[in-house]
């Protein structure tokens, strides 16, 4: 396929359902409530008719919102296809994405990975980056630790700040929990190439012109490329004879020919997927070769 027919098969964004009505409503709710969220985290007083109409307004809009997605659900669109035409898709993917990174805590906590079951091969690709996100994660806590201590006198604002920061400690070990749980996987004639709870993107091993063994620490961002640092370095670099999509983190596609990724063992990984590749015309650079 060329670049022209593999873009036109690209998902297409739906066509929005909401009507003029719930877009005011959501226009008028929703920044409503930010300014509330303000004025209560700064200690503006708010008068409680203030406070009860905007519970009032959020109240409808939650109500609109349940219409419309019921609505959806009548004339035979699944829960997903549902909330999908209701939310923008780029809400869609950052609470995915959260949800992932909390569900990665899970399973890093019960020794279960995701995505593995039937798999030829697993390789994990997190541990570089192992003492950099503890490292991280101590200096948020001490920070925690601190303002908690400095904003006592301010209970709201000390309320808000504790929850942003504990989410924030949850947040990076969840980055890394995620990243130890999601590892890259080879099942059906294709390599899953993952990172963190971000990326995903299923690369056909029919589609691998060159797999090579090779340690980069700097990379150049081009639109055509895809680089997936651990540790600020690449140990495997893929290049395709078709681009494959990876879209970007709100859903934007990208089409890329060249994707280089790290593994904890970069031998396997170019071993395994040249032994299952079968006659596909793989080559191997250098072993562990360095460059720049």
């Amino acid at each position: 396929m060329t670049t022209p027919e593999i873009r036109a098969a690209l998902p297409q964004p739906a066509a929005s359902v909401r009507g003029p009505a719930l877009r005011k409503l959501r226009s008028i709710a929703l920044p409503g409530q930010l300014v509330l969220a303000v004025c209560l985290i700064s200690g503006v007083p708010i008068p409680g008719t203030v406070l009860l109409g905007g519970k009032l307004l959020l109240l409808v809009l939650l109500g609109a919102e349940a219409h419309v997605w019921l609505r959806l659900r009548r004339h035979g669109l699944s829960r997903r296809e549902a909330l999908a035409q209701l939310v923008p898709e780029p809400v869609l993917r950052f609470v995915r994405h959260e949800l992932r990174i909390m569900a990665s805590l899970v399973r890093w906590a019960t020794r279960r990975r995701h995505g593995v079951n039937g798999a030829d091969a697993v390789f994990s690709h997190g541990r570089d980056q192992a003492l950099m996100m503890y490292g991280f994660t101590f200096a948020c806590v001490v920070e925690t630790v601190a303002l908690s201590y400095l904003l006592t006198d301010w209970p709201v604002v000390h309320a808000f700040f504790l929850f942003v920061d504990v989410y924030t400690v949850l947040f990076v070990l969840g980055v890394h929990a995620a990243s130890v749980t999601r590892p890259h996987v080879l099942a059906d004639g294709a390599l899953r190439v993952r990172q963190a709870a971000h990326v995903d993107v299923h690369v056909p091993l029919d589609q691998i012109a060159s797999i090579r063994r090779e340690t980069r620490f700097t990379h150049e961002k081009k639109d055509d490329e895809l680089n997936l640092p651990i540790g600020s370095q690449t140990s495997i670099t893929l290049s395709l004879t078709e681009p494959v999509n990876a879209p970007k983190f709100l859903g934007a596609p990208r089409l890329v020919n060249v994707i280089r990724l790290h593994a904890d063992d970069p031998k396997d990984l170019h071993d395994a997927v040249t032994r299952v590749a079968g006659t596909s015309p793989l080559t191997a650079g250098p072993p562990d070769a360095l460059r720049p």
